[in-house]
This record gives C-alpha cells, sequence and structure tokens, in this order.
C-alpha cells in the first residue's frame, strides 16, 4: 500500500514539473518576442505650419534633439504584433526652446500613436509631429 502510495505521488510531482516546465518556456518567448517588438530609434514627421514645409526626423530614444524651436526626445516606441495593421507607438517628451520662463516645462509629454495622432495631439501653434515609425 505505501509503495503504491508512493509511485502515485511520484507521477504527481513528474506531471506538475512539466505543466510548471511547459508554462516557463512559454513565458520565457513571449518576453523574448515582446522585446523584439521595442525599437532603438523613432522616426517623426515635423510640419512647420508657417512655411508649409515637412521634414522627416530620425530621433535615438533617449537622445535629445534641437530642432528648430523645439527640444524633441523619444523615450520608448514600440510596434504591434500585427502585421496587416501595424500600431507604432512611442513616448515622446516635447520642449518648447523660445519660452524662457521654465526649461523644464514640456509643450507635451506623452504616447503618441501613429494610427490615431488625435488620441493625444501635439498642440503649437508653429509645428505639427506626427509618428512614423519605429525600429
Amino acid at each position: 500500500m505505501l509503495l503504491i502510495r508512493n509511485i502515485k505521488v511520484g507521477n504527481l510531482n513528474k506531471f506538475l514539473f512539466s505543466i510548471i516546465s511547459v508554462i516557463l518556456i512559454f513565458k520565457i518567448s513571449y518576453a523574448q518576442s515582446e522585446n523584439d517588438m521595442i525599437g532603438n530609434k523613432t522616426n517623426v514627421k515635423i510640419l512647420d505650419k508657417i512655411s508649409s514645409k515637412n521634414e522627416l526626423v530620425n530621433l535615438i530614444n533617449g537622445e535629445e534633439l534641437v530642432y528648430k524651436d523645439l527640444a524633441i526626445k523619444s523615450m520608448k516606441c514600440t510596434n504591434s504584433e500585427l502585421n496587416d495593421n501595424r500600431e507604432i507607438k512611442a513616448y515622446i517628451q516635447v520642449r518648447d526652446l523660445t519660452k524662457n520662463d521654465n526649461d523644464k516645462v514640456y509643450v507635451f509629454n506623452g504616447w503618441m500613436f501613429s494610427s490615431s495622432p488625435s488620441i493625444a495631439p501635439f498642440d503649437h501653434p508653429v509645428y505639427d509631429i506626427w509618428l512614423v515609425d519605429c525600429y
């Protein structure tokens, strides 16, 4: 009787160990695929409303770029998993350098979405910024 109970407990331990191993393997592979979608560079298009000219600007995440009167910094950008309808999102901070009263105040500080720029719009009298790509 004791031997049969030990065999059942041993089989149960093997079963639980194999289930836990499979779950850990799926979690590790999912986390690795999620990290592959995070980019190091962000492309934004900047429109000068006065001259009606736009320019594609390449931002390196974590570094601030001075573009005319704006200081633009992309903190993080990601691509979605779906290839059919890609959703690109980036966390961007923008400062207006013409305002000298407070250097640490951001004109825009938040997430931008490529498919829906009106969710978190960048509101500036001279410039407009759109998120284009993340790689």
